[in-house]
């Protein structure tokens, strides 16, 4: 099916499923201990070995030596995979550093051997027993010395954010100085770690030259391509299963470490092997988002209309990598006539940067949120009535081109209104509760629309059963039940009628889980394929398909009404489509909106930092289902909570590696860290996004939380922190004396 016309009247719109605030369908799976993860597939694989990972001890340079004699006669141990014994691997498409690394190392932890052994524990204590020489080279570890030599670099994040190396609109330069109101300020944030609960693990199994992976992965079809590619066998050859993963937040977007060593393990032992990455090697073996630096620099007229706006974005990564793209919303989100946005990428061997939750956004919106804010005051206007003022319903680089949906100014109105906005004092350090300095702060939400082609199979029976099959991923995001809703809507079946097979590389390839595409989507690539099964159903029961309504069970038209079920009485009825897309979203722009709203107290001796009260308003297109939508942006949320205050991978400059690579030294937010949230979803649908007329929304949700906190802690103690986390030794220079 082509999309390629916006959406008009369908059966999504009848709402009787979609749209409800369904409890997930993987529910109870979850809460028994019944969903088969990738490190438990008992039921599909007996008689495992353990594989255990030994990673790089320096971060760049080279192997001179690799003792194995001790491991090899260790207890237990089935076989030992090197560089030099795992034969011939070829990069994946998606990785910017080798999997196996040896005899050169390109960062620390870089997986250098697997050990195979009878129990884990046999594997763990033997891969203690490798000696290991190294050759030590110079790396570059500390970004800000390194961007004073980077060159600019233009990318995509892949996910809706993108930006050129430089991009100009009129005359910054000359507008922001004319400017009678300047702001010029520099912001940055750390590298962060994904710190999912679930650790990249996978079970691997051959059967003759062909592979089995049980594997933790969001992105099923290109980790199929790129474990094909650096196995150098084909790809049919491969099957990626991976029906539930527990959180993946980008970092499961790629195929890591766990999976190709799985693999060659099992080859090299011949029988089964399960690896999972143990933690320390989640920060520094794979993915993590970049730090960044950020000038951002707006001039405005007196009467608070921006005419000139800059944001210029510095971030790192290993040879062959690409920069963070923080400034791609500044070149949609405020109007102005003069604009500039750049980017450097400087080099970096410390691990490899890439793809977390709203990548490019997110740390953007860190920075930008508060320079709002900041010239907010310079004009003396209230925070949302600037944002108000500069609002705009057209592209700033492209005014002939407008926004599909841009309810902005709405969130942030109703916003204000829900959460009390006119109870904020205008002047930060005036509103006491007992020793706690009380603040509000706010800040726009903003992520890009963007539409994956996906594809489904759907199978009806003889009892009237409908089967879904779409190798699209649930990453805790309550697939399997819009995807069900979806399906029991086109065909008007209940929802227990219809059942839901996820994550198999043998099914038609979906979009994915990623960039706040997955479920518009993949429900739109189900729509296709429910759509096709109609068309036959239609014909086996001898209606005419534009006039048959499905509804409760049944198809009629006209004074005739026949089950469902009847259509499949001479076998099982099959239908396979995908969802392709025109250039809708060229004509128009589609973006996500919404505004954060955060009220913190700051005790007033020690500046430690207590959120009290989250509100996030979204317009987001159609929300298939509320309930588990609220999930997602109140978990986006938390997640913003802990970048604004706590997160943060502290870099060993001498050595480079992150130094704090486990959950206890990388401190995330905890039930006590975050109170009541409050999430309210606009009334919209958007027909240019697809037949589903819905967005994404779990990515919106952490655009913008982290310049709200910022920005309540300013109103709260009047210190205005720019270098995140805010943490107690930036703020307590500047605290107000405790009277």
């Amino acid at each position: 099916m082509k999309f390629d016309t916006p959406a008009t009247t369908n059966p999504i719109d009848r709402l009787k499923v979609v749209g409800k605030p369904t409890d997930r369908i993987d529910g109870p799976l979850k809460t028994t201990g019944r969903a088969p993860y990738a490190y438990e597939r008992h039921d599909a694989v007996q008689n495992a070995a353990y594989g255990y990972v030994l990673g790089s001890a320096i971060a760049k340079g080279r192997i001179t030596s690799m003792n194995l004699a001790d491991a090899e006669a260790a207890p237990g141990v089935l076989a030992i995979v090197t560089a030099e014994n795992a034969g011939k691997l070829t990069k994946g498409n998606f990785n910017t550093a080798n999997l196996l690394g040896g005899p050169a190392v390109e960062h620390y932890h870089q997986a250098i051997a697997l050990v195979v052994a009878e129990t884990f524990e046999q594997a763990r204590a033997a891969a203690s027993l490798i000696r290991v020489s190294y050759a030590r080279d110079k790396g570059r570890y500390d970004l800000a010395e390194q961007l004073k030599v980077a060159p600019l670099k233009g990318d995509s994040s892949g996910e809706g954010s993108a930006a050129p190396p430089v991009d100009r609109t009129g005359n910054f330069e000359g507008a922001f100085t004319a400017a009678a109101v300047q702001l010029d300020a520099t912001y940055s944030t750390p590298d962060h770690s994904h710190a999912m609960m679930e650790p990249h693990a996978s079970t691997a199994a051959w059967d003759g030259d062909s592979l089995t992976l049980w594997t933790s992965n969001q992105m099923i079809n290109w980790g199929k391509g790129d474990v094909a590619r650096t196995l150098g066998i084909p790809k049919e050859k491969v099957r990626l299963i991976s029906p539930f993963i527990g959180g993946g937040f980008g970092g499961k977007l790629f195929v890591r470490a766990d999976a190709v060593l799985a693999a060659l393990g099992a080859r090299a032992a011949k029988r089964p092997v399960k690896v999972a990455l143990q933690r320390p090697l989640i920060a520094n073996n794979t993915t993590h988002r970049p730090a960044t630096i950020q000038r951002i620099r707006i001039g405005a007229g007196k009467d608070g209309r921006i005419n000139a706006i800059a944001h210029e974005s510095g971030s790192g990564d290993l040879p062959g990598g690409g920069p963070e793209t923080a400034v791609a919303q500044t070149r949609l989100l405020y109007a102005g006539e003069n604009r500039l946005t750049s980017m450097r990428l400087a080099v970096l061997d410390l691990p490899e940067g890439n793809a977390m939750r709203a990548p490019g956004e997110a740390p953007g919106m860190m920075a930008l949120e508060i320079a709002m804010d900041e010239m907010a005051e310079k004009l003396g206007m209230d925070p949302i009535a600037f944002r108000a003022l500069n609002d705009t319903q057209v592209d700033p680089e492209k005014p002939e081109r407008p926004f599909s949906q841009r309810k902005l100014v709405e969130c942030m109105q109703i916003g204000a209104d829900k959460f009390g906005w006119a109870r904020r004092s205008r002047l930060p350090g005036k509103l006491r509760d007992g020793r706690w300095m009380i603040g509000m702060g706010m800040a726009a939400a903003f992520r890009n629309n963007l539409n994956m082609r996906s594809a489904a199979r759907v199978r009806l029976d003889a009892k009237g059963r409908l089967t879904v099959e779409t190798d699209m991923t649930d990453i805790g995001t309550g697939t399997y039940t819009i995807i069900a809703q979806t399906a029991a809507e086109m065909l008007g079946l209940p929802l227990d009628a219809v059942d839901v097979r996820l994550g198999d590389s043998s099914f038609p390839v979906s979009a994915g889980s990623g960039g706040q595409w997955g479920a518009n989507s993949s429900t739109a690539g189900v729509y296709a394929a429910c759509a096709a099964l109609r068309d036959k159903v239609a014909a086996a029961l001898g209606f005419n398909a534009t006039d048959a309504v499905f509804e409760d069970g049944k198809v009629r038209a006209g004074n005739r009404s026949v089950a469902l079920a009847d259509a499949a009485k001479g076998g099982e009825l099959v239908a396979e489509d995908v969802m392709e897309y025109g250039d809708l979203a060229k004509k128009q722009q589609q973006s996500t909106f919404g505004a954060h709203f955060v009220e913190v107290g700051v005790d007033a001796a020690t500046a430690e930092v207590r959120i009290r009260r989250m509100l996030a308003v979204c317009a987001a297109g159609r929300i298939l289902n509320p309930k588990s939508a609220r999930s997602q942006v109140i978990g986006a949320m938390t997640m913003g909570a802990g970048a604004a205050l706590m997160e943060e991978l502290a870099v060993d400059k001498r050595f480079g590696f992150f130094v704090n690579h486990d959950l206890a030294g990388y401190e995330v937010p905890v039930h006590a860290d975050i109170p009541h949230q409050d999430v309210i979803f606009l009334d919209e649908t958007d027909p240019t996004s697809s037949p589903m007329k819905a967005k994404g929304v779990g990515e919106l949700g952490i655009c913008g939380v982290g310049a709200a906190v910022a920005n309540a802690i300013y109103n709260a103690c009047g210190v205005r922190v720019r270098e995140y986390p805010i943490t107690l030794d930036k703020l307590l220079p500047g605290m107000p004396q405790f009277v």
